[in-house]
């Protein structure tokens, strides 16, 4: 399976016209919802599109894999550490841990400690766990929004403007 960019042509124009909906699409739906901010699930939907399905899919499940694990993890310390200075660091570290040693899901794997990251710091900033909560999975249901628009654009522009098949290159090809 070839990367499917940086590349010139089609797939260039394709994952231009793969942002430029998504982006539309997330903006207009959070924009009605109020109060929400488009960014996070800009950015995760622009990381879950590929002008290619079979990379858009292995994103998107990486990413969703890994930021469950990041929000999960990102609560526990919420609701059971002591709230401190050394919080942040020592979750993110445990976070990278659990992440390149439990969960082991290569691609997209800085998801986990920058969603831990996004929560935790939610409930830093403001000071209450439970505030810090709720802003902090209003963040983790942005960024699962974000990443379903780019997986569903990804799987819709398949079907409107198919790509030309990548042309196979025979093991002779590279000597």
């Amino acid at each position: 399976m070839a990367a499917s960019f940086p590349h010139r042509g089609a797939m260039a124009w394709r994952f231009a016209a793969n942002v430029f909906i998504g982006t539309t699409l997330v903006w207009a739906v959070l924009h009605e919802v109020g109060g929400l901010s488009p960014i996070w699930a800009i950015a995760a939907m622009i990381a879950s599109t590929d002008p290619q399905m079979d990379v858009a899919a292995r994103m998107f499940r990486s990413r969703i894999i890994n930021v469950l694990v990041g929000a999960a993890v990102g609560l526990v310390f919420i609701l059971f550490a002591r709230s401190g200075e050394w919080m942040l660091p020592i979750a993110l570290a445990g976070t990278v841990l659990i992440s390149a040693y439990l969960v082991r899901v290569p691609t997209m794997w800085r998801q986990a400690p920058i969603t831990a990251a996004l929560v935790i710091a939610s409930g830093l900033s403001l000071q209450s766990k439970s505030a810090g909560i709720e802003l902090g999975l209003t963040k983790v249901a942005e960024v699962l929004f974000g990443c379903v628009v780019g997986l569903a654009i990804s799987a819709l522009m398949a079907r409107i403007w198919p790509l030309p098949e990548a042309p196979a290159t025979s093991p002779d090809a590279s000597a």
